[in-house]
């Protein structure tokens, strides 16, 4: 067998081995000879040629042979001739039929395909209709006349020419695309035509331009779209007034169901009361409390601290039920706000709800804080991604984050002893990470600097879900170092935080050698690492007996030295990145990198008074009475000597050693100011200044204690 190429066996032999089984085989038949070819099988074989004969010539043979050819001239030539050309003749037609096949097949086709449309029939109106068409295409238009246009003789042609340009700018004498600014004059107006136009009786009505309006231009816009990442708003009604008309937009393209989520912890009971009290209000506004009657609005209250609590068993437009199911919200003893973790169960729980009624989904999260740290981390990002799986918009109504830092202070009065402690509160930074020092130079910060931006985590919900973060800047009484400070949106615009992932704002860090410089001295500088508070969490508070001071001041001297000599080292490493300082494309690290260098030096020139205030007290304490009458006129009890304090101040003792740190600290603080005008870097340059680099002791005086009764309860401290 032999195996076509194919891969299918085939009967053919190739020519090798049919001569190898003994089969006859012309030897003349070879590939290209005329033998082998076409021509070689229609050609007529050559007439036979007579060979001699080997037999002996005689007479007798001779006559024969005399006879016989004679005989051949007489007779008629042979018909072999005629007979092959008759067969020559046939076989050539069979050849022509046989390749004229396809031909007859293909025009039998086509013939039948003719004959078929033959009988599909034109209508007669169509056909009209187009010898119309056809007609009124071949008319020839009608000439006009050529109007002549003669120019008022009272123009003049310029022969003089003139090298202006005309500058593009909508502003006359503006630098435009065309030319500088100034080469152009203002043009002049004609009065008297002026006059003309003025005093001319022309009415214009009736116009209409057929445009969406606001509303429907809002609505179409696709899903997806990034969101509003800080809506500033004076009260918590005017950000009640926008949810209003969110809501009204949706409810324009179908079914809602608003979810409004409270934080329960101590510090936002009296934001819920408020809430309580104008959400009628909210229902009421452009008749959407009409438009909850058909269903078309249903509301579902919930809250979160440590766990996720549902109030309401079904989503309601019974005002008196939304209203009972916020006054339930309870207090969270724990201090905890899983923010994250709850907006994640939230839309878990009621999407079905939303799927089997065809609602569109909006969350409501009313907080004071940023939420916990760790569930932070840990659910930003799925919290996000449930919420874009959904469909549901996130609105956060939230405070505004201290600049840099973590944590602000509210300040909590103990009822029973009267003592004042600052509780600690999630509440920053704006960013993903830590930029700004956390340490004021001599412990970890208590102030509450404003960054003119919302917390990371309340900002990035509202921005990836199509949502809004609603900025309370109204300052709250009890909250410590607070500072009311409005920063303009202009100045603002080019230090806007990176609001993307972590892990992409990380990467990105990671890559720039200026930016991971900063961020190791940020957090070699934490004064919540327990190893690290051990240097630099400075004793701002001493005791007011002379022995038990001076052991203190001891200790903290010695920390000082070291606080200084970790300081130096951090100011070279800052100093030679000034080179990538003015390669960093991001304004925002820009300013990062000059206040942070700043403060660096600044902090060595009051370390340094530190320890010299502390050596020179230790010399000459300062004598102060142990108590001093709080009042003469109402008879109030003596207070009494209870400490000695820290505080920085404009004088120093220390003169020409931290001169030259003086002099750099305060030019690089007011080239912050000068540079980044109008910035929480300017702000916290003028607070540095106005600090100043000296330090001196306070004497503080406290009443005596209350006296309390035997097994009165005292209540232990908040986590706020």
């Amino acid at each position: 067998m032999f195996y076509a190429p194919n891969g299918y066996t085939d009967n053919v032999r190739p020519r090798a081995y049919l001569q190898s089984r003994d089969f006859p085989v012309d030897p003349t038949l070879e590939p290209g000879s005329a033998a082998d070819s076409s021509a070689a099988l229609l050609t007529p074989p050559p007439p036979a040629t007579a060979k001699p004969s080997a037999t002996p010539k005689d007479s007798s043979g001779k006559k024969d042979a005399k006879a016989k050819k004679e005989t051949a001239k007489a007779a008629p030539p042979p018909e072999q001739e005629e007979e092959y050309e008759d067969l020559s003749a046939g076989f050539r037609i069979r050849r022509w039929l046989r390749s004229s096949a396809a031909m007859f097949v293909s025009a039998a086709v086509h013939l039948v395909m003719v004959i078929g449309l033959s009988f599909l029939v034109v209508d007669k109106k169509i056909v009209q209709e187009l010898h119309e068409v056809i007609a009124q295409a071949l008319e020839e238009p009608e000439q006009k006349e050529m109007q002549v246009i003669e120019l008022e003789k009272q123009l003049t042609e310029v022969a003089q020419q003139t090298s202006q340009v005309f500058s593009s700018s909508p502003i006359v004498g503006e630098v435009g695309a065309s030319g500088p600014q100034g080469m152009v004059a203002a043009p002049t107006m004609d009065k008297g035509l002026y006059e003309q136009v003025a005093n001319a009786d022309v009415n214009i009505e009736g116009i209409y331009i057929d445009t969406p309006s606001s509303r429907q231009l809002i609505v179409e816009a696709p899903d997806g779209m990034i969101g509003d990442a800080r809506a500033v708003v004076d009260s918590y009604q005017e950000a009640l007034d926008q949810l209003t008309q969110e809501i009204l937009w949706m409810l324009d393209k179908g079914k809602v169901l608003v979810i409004w989520n409270f934080d329960q912890s101590e510090s936002m009971k009296n934001d819920q009361k408020e809430i309580r009290e104008r959400i009628e209000h909210v229902y009421k506004e452009l008749g959407l409390l009409k438009r909850g009657q058909d269903d078309s609005l249903e509301t579902a209250i919930t809250s979160y601290g440590e766990k996720w609590m549902n109030h309401t068993r079904r989503p309601s437009h019974d005002m008196a039920e939304i209203r009972n199911a916020i006054a339930e919200v309870p207090n969270d003893p724990t201090g905890k706000e899983m923010m994250c973790s709850a907006i994640g169960q939230s839309i878990t729980v009621f999407q079905p709800y939303c799927r089997q009624t065809d609602r569109q989904m909006a969350l409501i999260v009313l907080t004071d804080e940023s939420g916990d740290r760790v569930d932070n981390d840990t659910q930003l990002e799925r919290a996000i991604a449930v919420a874009k799986a959904a469909r549901c918009k996130l609105y956060v109504l939230g405070r505004e984050a201290v600049f840099g830092y973590p944590f602000a202070h509210v300040r909590w009065i103990q009822p029973v002893t009267g003592h004042e402690h600052w509780i600690p509160i999630d509440r920053g930074p704006e960013t993903a990470f830590a930029e700004q020092l956390q340490t004021d130079g001599f412990h970890r910060r208590y102030d509450a600097h404003p960054s003119g931006f919302g917390p990371y985590e309340c900002s990035r919900l509202g921005r990836e879900t199509s949502g809004i973060f609603f900025m309370l800047p109204s300052l709250e009484t009890d909250l410590v170092r607070g500072e009311k400070r409005k920063y303009a949106l202009e100045a603002m615009r080019r230090y806007l935080p990176d609001l993307r992932a972590r892990l992409e704002v990380k990467q990105e860090i990671d890559e720039s050698l200026l930016r991971t410089m900063l961020e190791k001295v940020v957090y070699d500088l934490n004064p919540y690492h327990p190893e690290i508070a051990k240097i630099i969490e400075m004793r701002v508070r001493f005791s007011p007996d002379y022995p038990s001071f001076k052991q203190q001041a001891i200790i903290e001297q010695a920390k000082a030295i070291i606080y200084i000599e970790y300081l130096a080292r951090v100011e070279k490493t800052i100093a030679k990145m000034e080179k990538y300082r003015r390669e960093e494309a991001s304004p925002r690290w820009q300013a990062n990198y000059d206040l942070m260098y700043a403060q660096v030096i600044a902090y060595q020139a009051r370390m340094y008074e530190y320890g010299a205030y502390l050596e020179e007290f230790i010399r000459n304490p300062r004598t102060v009475p142990l108590t001093i009458a709080a009042n003469p006129k109402t008879k109030a009890p003596e207070l009494h000597l209870a400490a000695w304090d820290i505080t920085t101040r404009q004088k120093t003792i220390t003169g020409d050693k931290i001169k030259h740190h003086v002099d750099r600290a305060t030019s690089m603080f007011n080239a912050v100011m000068e540079t980044h005008a109008g910035t929480p870097w300017a702000a916290r340059a003028e607070y540095e200044l106005k600090r100043g680099y000296g330090v001196e002791l306070i004497e503080i005086y406290h009443g005596p204690p209350p006296v309390i009764p035997p097994g009165t309860p005292i209540p232990p401290v908040p986590k706020l």
